[in-house]
């Protein structure tokens, strides 16, 4: 994932410290070249043959040491270096950092660094929330870093407040969104719709189907990863929010249709991948329904389509890509749904192919546009995903080539 990608991870004086080793770890399993860089202080802490193990290379701290091989060391990892994060960052290297001072490896290296920074501060609240440190965290935002939010909590000195450095998977997903993909789309904007809906029959129990979301998720996440301003209109899962996205819960068909229609004026390319209820009961009990002799009939109604108002309502340029799970005729039911919504492209799977269907974090998909149909075999949902977006991608600009080259006769 991160093959032929350098890391560069700088190690100050905080207990937290201990996390960078899982951090470095988890770096290294996805074939990341990993280099530690510590300061004297970082080093009461945990020791850097930690992270020599862990690395597979000399974990640095003095800008002096003469046990490496004959270059300028600092200088050598900046130019290597895809992406710089400082996890923990205590409140001393943030304030060398904002200001220029560089005297030692760490701090002598990130200066000498092109690539994205980012810093994950680690301190007690009062020395957080302190005007200075604040100040100049803003001075490093106004460079160009990333600095990341602490986390709250109870902190090692015993106090309980902000200054917690987030886990190490929340600091992974800092790093992969920054180089694990090439930035195709960005400065598009994407709507992606995920989950299922939920329709009431009274204030206890609803009509809903077996979707997880995992397969819109899946294609946030990656559209993020890839430069896209993401929003995800997600129905009720049971998945992590996601970082980099911006997620509008809703319950019901009629508020994702709400959600959905009002967002879709602004959108480059819209995504409909949630199971939305074609059907929703015509009465909803104001009341729990008590149980009864005999038999129970719910009267159902129609929800909106949201997609086949996309289609009649979509702006000129904006792409719409539809899902169709099918248990029968998948090919012949899908290219009649391409063509009655109106849509650029549909995303077809079946419920009885093995690896496909609900639940599972693998997928089996047929991608279908009115020029022909590509058949994905079994793979990850992400990866899914990311064939999803490169056909997109591939079409919207063969459309842009189209419409260049007629503005030009």
């Amino acid at each position: 994932m991160l093959k032929g990608k350098t890391v560069l991870l700088g190690v100050s004086g905080s207990i937290a410290a201990y996390k960078t080793a899982y951090l470095a770890s988890a770096l290294k399993k996805l074939d990341a070249d990993v280099h530690v860089l510590m300061t004297r202080n970082a080093t009461n802490f945990i020791n850097p043959i930690t992270f020599e193990t862990l690395t597979g290379n000399k974990c640095l701290v003095d800008t002096f040491d003469r046990n490496f091989e004959f270059n300028v060391e600092h200088v050598s990892l900046a130019k290597k270096a895809d992406v710089v994060m400082i996890a923990p960052a205590s409140a001393n290297v943030i304030g060398k950092l904002a200001h220029g001072i560089a005297d030692d490896m760490l701090t002598t290296t990130v200066m000498a660094c092109k690539c994205r920074k980012i810093v994950a501060p680690a301190m007690n609240t009062n020395m957080f929330e302190n005007p200075i440190v604040q100040d100049n965290i803003k001075t490093l935002i106004r460079y160009g870093c990333e600095v990341i939010t602490p986390a709250s909590g109870y902190l090692a000195c015993g106090d309980t407040g902000t200054g917690k450095m987030p886990e190490p998977k929340v600091l992974l997903e800092y790093i992969l969104q920054e180089i694990e993909c090439r930035k195709d789309m960005r400065d598009i904007r994407i709507l992606v719709t995920a989950g299922p809906t939920q329709e009431a029959i009274d204030p206890v129990r609803y009509i809903t189907n077996h979707s997880t979301g995992k397969m819109g998720y899946a294609l946030a996440k990656m559209a993020a990863r890839r430069g896209a301003e993401v929003t995800l209109v997600s129905g009720q899962t049971a998945l992590e929010q996601l970082q980099f996205v911006e997620t509008v819960p809703v319950r019901s068909a009629a508020d994702m249709y709400e959600a959905v229609t009002s967002r879709a004026a602004e959108q480059d390319i819209i995504i409909k991948a949630a199971a939305v209820a074609d059907y929703r009961p015509k009465y909803v009990s104001g009341q729990k329904m008590k149980k009864q002799d005999g038999e129970l009939v719910i009267e159902l109604e129609r929800t909106d389509d949201i997609l086949a108002h996309l289609g009649e309502n979509r702006r000129e340029g904006q792409f719409l890509c539809g899902f169709a799970m099918e248990t029968e005729k998948l090919l012949e039911n899908s290219r009649k749904k391409l063509e009655k919504k109106h849509l650029d492209m549909i995303v077809a799977n079946s419920l009885r192919v093995e690896g496909a269907g609900f639940g599972g974090d693998t997928n089996v998909v047929t991608i279908i546009t009115k020029d022909g149909e590509i058949s994905l075999g079994k793979m990850s949902k992400e990866e899914t995903a990311m064939q999803i977006l490169d056909r997109i991608v591939k079409i919207r600009a063969a459309g842009e080539d189209r419409m260049s080259e007629e503005t030009e006769m």
